[in-house]
């Protein structure tokens, strides 16, 4: 039992460090892309930044979401292993954060995360092997990263990384199968797949799938999808403003982060109170955001771009709705992390 409870400690330690280490990257992005996409115009491609300057802005601000995965896998890996994890868990954050292999598929912060901590356990096998001092030298700037990077990656592109791209490609037939049926269930399943990886595989599905009927001249499912990308942020910089004491004090600062990319539909603000309280913000923020997608697909909301959040609120046919449904689901996933979520005090005492 006491071993259990430390690989959980340990694995926690971890989890915060690299949210710690992401934090920056995040912010810095999140306030870039807002300031940028702000002056944007929506276009069938989503909104498109023209101002010369607010584009090398809007180009710094994806530079900082390009960085806060790798960076969150990397200091994962090297809390529970040191320096020598520190690359290769990076480098293979960065894999799992973009499309590789035939299927082109990509995992997100789960996967970086999972690839954090099989880097971080890998080091820590690597070190204890018993080699000549000659070699020994050379272990944490050759041998271990090169070896890590290359086993694992080897087993992500072709063990990992196969068997999500065949779901994914199930999840795409489901969903054109249901495309049909009741408007109420399409809305459920689409925001919750939207807010369940927050950018991942399942999130991109869903994007794909709501692209692919845009260009039919169906928009009621896309309406669904932008309505939920903006739900995570939003319900977690509402959270952060309204139960100071379940968060820290940089929790509250990035609430004000989140709250900028909510508006403008990046998801991916939620992801660093994901990492750090998984098991409670997850179900919070996929039912608020499956709440709000059935509630834009049932009133027939229809979004004309690919794009989310308030900021296309001019380019959407039923703002009233898209509106309620965003606020209604974020409300929902408030209250849910209200009820859920333990205060810093109560934490700090396990």
């Amino acid at each position: 039992m006491k071993k259990k409870n430390k690989f959980f400690k340990d694995l926690q330690k971890a989890f915060n460090t690299g949210v710690s280490f992401m934090l920056p990257a995040v912010v810095v992005g999140g306030i870039f892309l807002a300031i940028a996409l702000a002056t944007g115009e929506a276009t069938d491609a989503g909104m498109e930044v023209t101002n010369p300057f607010m584009k090398n802005l809007n180009d710094l601000g994806a530079a900082g979401f390009a960085m806060m995965i790798p960076l969150l896998s990397g200091y994962i890996a090297n809390t529970l292993a040191g320096k020598p994890a520190l690359a290769p868990a990076m480098i293979l954050g960065y894999v799992a954060n973009n499309p590789i292999g035939e299927g082109e598929v990509q995992t997100g912060f789960l996967g970086a995360m999972i690839m954090g901590v099989a880097v971080g356990y890998f080091v820590r096998w690597c070190k204890t092997w018993k080699v000549p001092a000659t070699i020994r030298t050379i272990m944490p700037i050759l041998i271990v990263p090169v070896l890590t990077t290359f086993v694992l990656g080897m087993i992500y592109i072709y063990i990992i990384a196969v068997p999500i791209g065949a779901a994914m490609d199930w999840l795409v037939e489901v969903l054109s199968q249901m495309q049909g049926s009741s408007a109420i269930v399409l809305g459920l399943v689409i925001g919750a797949m939207t807010a369940v990886d927050m950018g991942g595989p399942i999130n991109k599905t869903a994007t794909a799938f709501t692209l692919a009927l845009m260009s039919e001249g169906v928009y009621a499912p896309n309406g669904a999808h932008r309505i939920a990308v903006a739900i995570p942020p939003l319900a977690l910089a509402i959270s952060t403003f309204i139960d100071r004491k379940k968060y820290t004090p940089e929790d509250k600062d990035l609430g004000i982060s989140a709250f900028f990319m909510g508006l403008i539909g990046i998801t991916e603000g939620a992801i660093p109170f994901a990492v750090k309280d998984i098991k409670r913000v997850l179900p919070a923020i996929i039912i608020g955001s499956a709440v709000g997608g059935a509630l834009g697909m049932v009133n027939g909301v229809e979004a004309l771009v690919p794009h989310g959040g308030l900021i296309i609120l001019p380019v959407v046919n039923g703002k009233l709705w898209y509106f309620l449904a965003m606020l209604i689901g974020t409300l929902v996933a408030v209250a849910i992390l209200h009820f859920t979520k333990l205060n810093i005090d109560d934490i700090e005492k396990k």
